[in-house]
């Protein structure tokens, strides 16, 4: 039986090793960015993209301790990546409207409405924040992390997230209330 050639072990090793990051990881990167998007095609392609960059080998990955939290650190930001790409786009389609209504029946067309335009101010509000300083925000209020973990996942002090959530809440209602008014 003739040898397999050492780069074809090799290759084949990462196969593995990408398939299990896959397997162990894909639901988690994809729940992530339909957290930030509100929309499960723009998580997917999310999730498409943060994958595709490691089959590739774009991310040297010898510095990553914890593969689940670099993951998911990375979805946010294509997510907050995708959402400043389509800043000036409408992201509410009739879909998420029959989604938002299957989840609390009991609003009503308007409420969902309202709601749904929230939803997509909060996104363009967003969208226009600091990459680091929107990823804060994402990980306190939509991951729900504490602040000290956020610290630790970003390496500062919590005192910094501290101030730093608290400019950015002031931040987006000053933003949220121009695009309300259409000032923005």
């Amino acid at each position: 039986m003739a040898a397999v050639p050492e780069t074809q072990v090799i290759v084949k090793r990462a196969t593995d090793e990408l398939e299990a990051l896959f397997r162990d990881h894909h639901h988690r990167v994809i729940s992530t960015a339909y957290r930030i998007t509100g929309n499960l095609t723009d998580a997917e392609d999310v999730a498409q993209s943060v994958f595709l960059r490691l089959a590739r080998g774009e991310v040297d990955l010898s510095g990553v301790q914890n593969m689940g939290a670099y993951l998911h650190r990375t979805a946010v930001n294509a997510a907050l990546d995708l959402l400043r790409a389509r800043r000036d786009s409408q992201f509410s389609t009739l879909e998420d409207a029959g989604e938002l209504h299957s989840k609390n029946p009991s609003l009503s067309p308007d409420r969902m409405q309202h709601a749904s335009e929230t939803r997509d101010l909060l996104r363009r509000a967003l969208a226009r924040l600091h990459p680091r300083t929107a990823e804060m925000f994402v990980l306190r209020y939509i991951e729900e992390y504490d602040n000290r973990d956020i610290a630790r996942m970003m390496k500062t002090s919590q005192a910094v997230v501290a101030v730093t959530l608290h400019r950015t809440r002031a931040r987006l209602k000053k933003d949220l209330r121009g695009l309300m008014r259409g000032r923005i």
